[in-house]
């Protein structure tokens, strides 16, 4: 048994710089198992063979897009004998929502020599519960993907167009979300339409299956399975379930949860067209319209809705802030 097996992507834009380090590293130490794919459909192999080793822990090591792939991998794949072992995410990528949810930010590669000292401590004490968001297309007949942040809506529409149109301007991370930010209001608030700023989205209906509640048309939708819902917004009836926030298509509802958002009260009280909710299915429709699971892009059109479910809660590993 090795304390940690490491799945790298050398794809992910942090492992461009960062993995000549990480593959020294792993070099030294004999209780790191380190693996590396360039294609999704390589980590299927990769589970295969940390089976064998049998690790403490599993370490993905890339951004969010390849943690949903590791993670659909490993919960409908049947690799390990009983319960795969915790996962843990290093920082990389563009985002890093996963990685910053399990309390891992800054350098990567103290973030693994952290959780190579949990393993050989209390490991137990690190290990923290989270449901996933099991998203399936249409009837549902293809396999589902496993992930832990859904953008819909008008934020689906800005990440696609930070990711086409503002990050290869070569801008630092942060200043990149910062413009698309700014875009995105101005096309929603302002009404202000551009080549140069997101598409108008498309009517979406969003069906949150507790209680028959169904929500109107949106310009705006967070689902989520992390601890913290973007934008700092607190769901009712404490943690457990899929998180959900969504705005409708009004200039004033908008206005109202940008209010909320700056003051920290968002989800305190109910505000007409702001919607914070929790569920356990949840069905999105549209003529067309794009969510984005993780980073990783799924379409919702006229007869196959994306429909949205919580798995039971798998361990991941925490590190202490």
């Amino acid at each position: 048994m090795v304390a940690v097996a490491l799945l790298s992507n050398p794809s992910s834009t942090g492992n461009r710089d960062m993995l000549p380090r990480i593959r020294s590293f792993c070099a030294e130490r004999a209780d790191i198992f380190h693996y590396e794919v360039e294609r999704v459909g390589q980590i299927s192999e990769a589970l295969r063979t940390f089976a064998r080793v049998q690790p403490k822990v599993i370490v993905i090591n890339g951004g969010d897009g390849t943690v949903q792939a590791a993670l659909t991998e490993l919960y409908t794949g049947n690799y390990f004998d009983g319960s795969p072992p915790p996962v843990a995410v290093l920082p990389n990528g563009k985002t890093n929502l996963i990685a910053l949810d399990l309390g891992s930010v800054g350098d990567p590669l103290v973030a693994l020599e952290r959780i190579i000292a949990a393993t050989h401590g209390d490991l137990a004490s690190h290990i923290v519960q989270r449901e996933l968001i099991s998203l399936s297309e249409g009837d549902g007949s293809n396999r589902p993907v496993l992930g832990m942040f859904l953008g819909g809506a008008g934020l689906a529409d800005t990440i696609l167009y930070c990711r086409h149109k503002i990050y290869p301007l070569g801008l630092p991370n942060g200043f990149s979300h910062f413009l698309a930010g700014i875009a995105l209001f101005a096309a929603l608030i302002f009404g202000v339409r551009s080549r140069f700023l997101p598409t108008r989205s498309d009517p979406v209906n969003v069906s949150l299956i507790r209680g028959g509640k169904v929500t109107q048309r949106l310009s705006l939708l967070i689902v989520t399975t992390l601890e913290k819902m973007l934008l700092g917004a607190k769901a009712e009836g404490g943690m457990r379930g899929m998180k959900l926030m969504a705005v409708d298509q009004s200039f004033i509802a908008l206005v109202r949860a940008i209010v909320a958002i700056i003051r920290g009260r968002l989800g305190d009280n109910r505000m007409t067209g702001v919607h914070v909710e929790q569920g356990d299915m949840i069905r999105i429709e549209s003529a067309r319209s794009s969510v984005i699971l993780d980073g990783e892009e799924y379409r919702a059109v006229t007869g196959r809705p994306i429909v949205l479910r919580t798995t039971a809660p798998v361990p991941f590993l925490r590190l202490a802030a």
